[in-house]
């Protein structure tokens, strides 16, 4: 069981670390457009990423192989929280009320299903 929920803690933080490599590679690309794609397939920062969502995969891979769907999956939805306080901590975003009480319902939703499924 814990050795279960350690490897989707493990997928999701990968998961979240790769957005954050993207964000950061976009952020120094700029907006982008079509005549942008060339620099965005160069850029170390999306090759990272991209890394980062591979190993997250294998992860998944194996958690997938002793639980079920759909105990596992919504579990991942602990991406979401870790993505909104990534954004405010490192890209300086802000978070409204609702999106705040939004990510508490998440989180409430991911302890009882972990609480009963795992």
């Amino acid at each position: 069981m814990y050795k279960t929920l350690g490897l989707v803690l493990a997928n999701v933080v990968l998961l979240v670390a790769g957005q954050i490599l993207w964000k950061t590679g976009v952020n120094r690309l700029g907006s982008l457009d079509l005549s942008a794609l060339p620099r965005l397939f160069v850029s170390p920062w999306i090759w990272g990423g991209i890394l980062l969502f591979g190993a997250a995969t294998v992860i998944w891979l194996v958690a997938l192989s002793r639980a079920a769907l759909s105990t596992l999956y919504p579990l991942q939805s602990l991406a979401y929280i870790l993505g909104m306080a990534a954004g405010v901590l490192l890209f300086h975003e802000k978070v409204s009320w609702t999106g705040w009480l939004g990510g508490f319902l998440i989180f409430t939703g991911i302890y009882l299903i972990a609480k009963s499924g795992l």
